[in-house]
Formats: C-alpha cells, structure tokens, sequence
C-alpha cells in the first residue's frame, strides 16, 4: 500500500532512520551493489517495491502520485540508496518524461501516462541522438509526416539505453524543413510493439548491451500523442534535457564510487597511510560541495522555477568528480585494476567497472566540452 505520508513533516534524522530500515527490509538482496546496470527482469521486484510505497518519484508534486519531496530529503534519499547498493531503475519515465508531461503535457495526456509511469506499466526510453545529430541534436532528421489522425514516422536513433526493456519511447521528430534547424522539431510518445520499430542492441566495452538503436519504418502514431504545440518541441527538448542534467548531475554514482574507494582503502590496510587520506579527504570535501550544489538545483524544481543554462555546470562537475575517484581507485588497484570479477570478499570492488562507467558519464547527456561550450556562450556571454 503506497504511503500517504507528508515525509517533509519529518525531521532528517527521522526521515533517513526511517527510509534505512525500510530499504533494509526490502531491497532484494542478490541485486546490491551490481557492477552493470541491470535490465528490467532484474530490478524490477525493486521498482515495484517502491511503486507500492508511493516512493518512486520523489521529485513529482503529490497530486500526480509522487512524494513532493524537499531538496534535502531528495539528498539524503540520494545518500541511503547509494549507502546499501540500491541498483539504477528503468527510470526515463519517472526522471524526464513525467515532469515534462507535468509541465507540458494535457490533463488527458497526464491522466494517461503518469499513473502507469508510477505503475510500472509503461516503461519509458529516449529517442533523441541519431547518427549525426547527439552533441548538435538539433540537426536531429527522422521525420513524423501527418497523415489524417496520425503521425508517420521514419527514421533511426542510436544510444537509446535501455531500449530492448522499454515498451514506449519519447521521440524527437522533425515536422516541418526550416532554414533554423531548431525550429520545426516536435516531441511524440510511441508505443515500441508498433509495427515497423526495430530495436539493436549494442555491446559496449564490458560486453554489456546497455544502449541500442531503433529503427523507425513507417511507424504510425495518434495526433494526440504530440507532447506540446506542433514545431515548438526544441523548447520542450532543452526543458527535458535539463531533467536528465539534474538527474545525471545527482551525487549518486560519486557517492557510490567514493564508498567503494573507502572499501578499497580497508581492503589494502590504507586507512592510516597518509597520501590515501590527503586524497580521500579532498575527494570527500568535493563531494560534500557537490551536495550542496545538487540540493541549490533540487529546490528550484520543487519551487516550480524554470532550469537555466547553468544547470550544465551540475553534470559538469559530477562527471568529473566522478572521473577524478574513479581514477584513484584504478591507480589504488594497479595491476589487479583489470580483474572483471571485481575485489574483496563480494567482488563488488570493481574498479575497472567504475572507471569505465565514469568515462562514459563525461559523454551521455552531452559531453563535457558541449557543456562548456553552453555555459560559456548563455551563461558568461563569451563570443563563439
């Protein structure tokens, strides 16, 4: 039964002590800590815990069936997953396309969608990057074409993690040929078992089919699954992308990896060496900053506000925060760094694994010197 309790009424202490012993009692096992980010058959006994406790969606107002939670709850919820091992989501829907459909979306739309996101019945992916448009996505060229009461649609995305899960997906479409290509783009949901979608997985460096394409042949779609007003989705774009940059900005992976970096260290007796604890300390004291910038963007969502530009500087930071421990737990490994199975007593000291992971962080949701290169053009002004 899902819970109905204003968790902003309770303290901090009170709120983690209970959210510990709840994630305690019911977190599976067999899936702490997982090296991989795991597909749907497998964390999905954790998605539907949280789905019944009304906890899958924090960040969501009450009235759309989430949790309505402070900034500073949100860290700290933050911190105790990332404290027991709690293993990623399938959560496109519950992170970006319901708080866009919040925003954006029709009362029917809302209706529709947002309680099966909770459900578990939708499982959402992200058609945005193509082969030749992921860092300049507005030169995006799969096509939604209106026929009679529906949208037609070709094309191809790539880098759709997740898409071999998922039975939706939120598309970047071109409906109309401008002179400026950001103009002319719309945003429309597809159901994945419509005839003519074709999803490939791909194996990336640790074997793993995390991302794939999808292949768009003459996919029909209702008018009514358009998101927004016809040729205007490059606003609604930027506004999802920010989502996906408060979300991929979260302290999560550091917190973990910085957990595993102080396991490293017991593990290799380093607690009293001193270079370890210069490093450690000054990597602490960045994640700690961290937080608090975190929370800074957290608060003007739940305050309704509008993300700017500067939101770039979170993924910023918590990409290369998360390059910087992961580097050290490489350097702490040495020759053992390469070992997939992992170290310590559960293999879950898998520096490799984490290393990997935080190279690629620098690149998904736009790359660190596409970041750059919006912070310095919108937010300092600086000439191109």
């Amino acid at each position: 039964m899902a819970d109905t309790q204003d968790m902003n009424t309770l303290d901090n202490a009170a709120f983690r002590s209970m959210l510990r012993s709840w994630i305690e009692a019911n977190y599976p096992p067999e899936i702490r800590s997982p090296a991989k980010r795991l597909h749907l058959r497998d964390n999905w006994p954790w998605y539907k815990a949280l789905s019944e406790k009304g906890w899958l969606c924090p960040s969501w107002p009450r009235e759309h069936g989430g949790m309505g939670l402070s900034a500073e709850k949100q860290v700290i919820m933050t911190e105790e997953f990332e404290r027991h091992g709690c293993a990623r989501l399938n959560d496109h829907g519950a992170t970006m396309l319901g708080p866009l459909l919040i925003r954006y979306g029709t009362p029917s739309q809302q209706q529709h969608f947002l309680p099966k996101i909770i459900s578990g019945e939708h499982i959402w992916c992200q058609g945005y990057s193509e082969p030749g448009a992921g860092s300049d996505l507005a030169s995006l060229r799969t096509k939604a074409d209106r026929d009679g009461d529906e949208w037609v649609v070709n094309g191809q995305k790539i880098w759709t993690t997740m898409a071999n899960d998922a039975n939706w997906i939120f598309l970047l479409v071109r409906t109309a040929s401008t002179a400026r290509k950001q103009d002319g783009i719309s945003f429309l949901l597809v159901p994945m078992d419509s005839p003519g979608v074709t999803v490939r997985p791909i194996l990336n460096l640790e074997m793993h089919d995390e991302f794939c394409e999808v292949f768009f042949d003459n996919v029909r779609v209702p008018i009514d699954n358009l998101v927004g007003e016809i040729n205007k989705g490059w606003s609604m774009a930027k506004a999802l992308l920010g989502f996906e940059r408060i979300f991929i900005g979260s302290p999560r992976l550091s917190d973990y990896a910085f957990s595993r970096l102080l396991e490293l260290g017991r593990l290799y007796k380093l607690e009293d060496d001193r270079a370890f604890q210069e490093r450690a300390s000054q990597l602490f004291l960045d994640l700690e900053n961290h937080k608090t910038l975190f929370a800074e963007y957290l608060d003007l969502i739940s305050r309704g506000k509008q993300l700017g530009p500067d939101v770039s500087l979170l993924k910023i930071n918590q990409s290369e925060l998360f390059r910087r421990i992961t580097e050290y737990m490489l350097e702490l490994t040495g020759e053992m760094g390469g070992v997939i199975e992992g170290l310590g007593h559960d293999g879950a000291l898998n520096a490799s694994a984490q290393f990997l992971q935080a190279r690629a962080a620098t690149i998904y949701a736009g790359s660190s010197e596409i970041q750059r290169n919006i912070i310095s053009k919108t937010v300092l002004n600086l000439p191109s």
